[in-house]
């Protein structure tokens, strides 16, 4: 009777486990939960007597196993492809972090969205953890304890704030009219706007203006040029240009010569400081190159001007790369590192403890935590516009289902048989 008892309730455990799983055949990073089966043995007290034990039941779940991951149309959907966990924590006040333990949780998988404060929460309150970074992606505190979550904080993409990028670099290619530096021209400067950004995202012009020197006979190739900043009205740069006017190099440039500024002939750079104090590089070529800037007979024609640097941005979103970092993308081109999502690993993850929202707690049989950098180390990488799928095989878990129902059953026929049986001893007395 005990061990059909037993039976029932074992039984009883595999059916709520197959229901667990099958109600979360859909739900994204689920583990499957299995049930284990042991035999109880009770010792008789008889030589060659038997005594019925029964069977008891152990619920485990394989979180080391992965489900498929599919593309999703958000960027901070987030899984990891293949070892480790994703460390989240489980606050509603994620600006003020509890160090307890208890805190903190590890998760295959989640797909986050900013709260209105900014942070990345799931929908079942798991907040994002990573590293702040700087402008290089290189971790504030290099030296942080990679064993705790004492150095992670909420990723917040209000973080990213607001982005301007001073320019520090302009390329410059263009033809001057040769026939502009002859004995017979007129000697009219040509003028050239340029605009750049200063450290606080403000539009500014530099004005190059290209005056011909006009010698008394023949041609001379030889230009002045001015560069004026409209910040302050200011000449900051003021060189002499000579081309070569015959030759394999003819067209190209000679030299340069400096009286403000300064020319680099290695880089072909004109070097100037413009007024907020920063240094923005010109390159025109180098001498014979016959690249950059150049004069041949025809129109006054700048081919090329690309700079760097950009003006006031508001983010537009975050995109996570394999090595871990988030990036903020802004509405002016920017894109600038704000974060770095480390990968947690442990010694044994089917010794973690289940959590709702389907992550996971650190136990004693799951050993510590390490911190690893993202592809580094046992972990794999981190992946955006990815999400996990459950472990759950419906297939599978229907066809566990009815061998339950059978077995449940056959364990209920033998207390019915065993009421039948004492039914038959009872009415001996009669």
């Amino acid at each position: 009777m005990n061990a059909g008892v037993l039976g029932l309730q074992a039984n009883a455990a595999r059916l709520a486990t197959i229901s667990e799983n099958i109600a979360n055949n859909n739900t994204n990073g689920y583990k499957r939960a299995e049930i284990d089966f042991s035999t109880i043995v009770l010792s008789a007290d008889q030589p060659g007597g038997f005594t019925a034990g029964g069977v008891t039941s152990n619920v485990r779940r394989s979180i080391d196993q992965r489900g498929l991951v599919e593309a999703s149309s958000n960027s901070t959907d987030i899984s990891i492809n293949g070892r480790g966990f994703i460390p989240v924590v489980q606050s509603q006040t994620p600006d003020a972090l509890d160090a307890a333990r208890d805190n903190f949780r590890l998760a295959t998988t989640g797909s986050f969205r900013p709260d209105v404060d900014g942070n990345l929460v799931t929908s079942s309150g798991l907040f994002l953890l990573g590293i702040k970074v700087d402008q290089t992606g290189a971790p504030i505190n290099p030296a942080f304890a990679r064993n705790t979550f004492d150095a992670l904080e909420v990723v917040n993409i209000a973080a990213g704030g607001f982005k301007a990028s001073p320019t520090t670099l302009i390329e410059f290619a263009g033809n001057l009219p040769a026939q502009d530096t002859e004995s017979t021209a007129s000697g009219d400067p040509l003028a050239l706007p340029v605009e750049y950004f200063d450290e606080l995202g403000k539009s500014e012009t530099l004005t190059l203006t290209f005056s011909p020197v006009i010698p008394a006979t023949g041609q001379s190739g030889n230009w002045m040029v001015t560069v004026i900043d409209s910040a302050n009205g200011a000449t900051i740069g003021d060189f002499d240009i000579q081309f070569n006017l015959t030759g394999a190099n003819a067209g190209s440039l000679a030299s340069v010569s400096a009286t403000t500024g300064a020319y680099d002939a290695t880089t072909g750079a004109l070097t100037m400081t413009v007024a907020g104090g920063n240094d923005i590089d010109l390159t025109i070529g180098v001498p014979n190159a016959g690249d950059g800037l150049v004069q041949f007979s025809g129109e006054f024609a700048p081919l090329r001007i690309n700079k760097d640097g950009a003006g006031f941005g508001n983010i537009l979103r975050v995109e996570i790369g394999d090595d871990g970092i988030v990036n903020a993308i802004f509405d002016n081109g920017q894109t600038s590192p704000i974060y770095r999502l480390p990968v947690a690993d442990v010694i044994n993850p089917n010794g973690l403890r289940v959590s709702e929202g389907n992550a996971f707690q650190l136990t004693r049989d799951s050993g510590g935590l390490f911190l690893f950098d993202s592809g580094q180390g046992p972990v794999g990488t981190t992946q955006g516009f990815s999400i996990e799928n459950s472990t759950v095989d419906i297939a599978q878990e229907l066809t566990d289902l009815i061998q339950t129902q059978r077995s449940y059953s056959s364990n209920a026929r033998i207390i019915t048989t065993v009421d039948e049986m004492l039914q038959e001893t009872t009415n001996l007395k009669r």
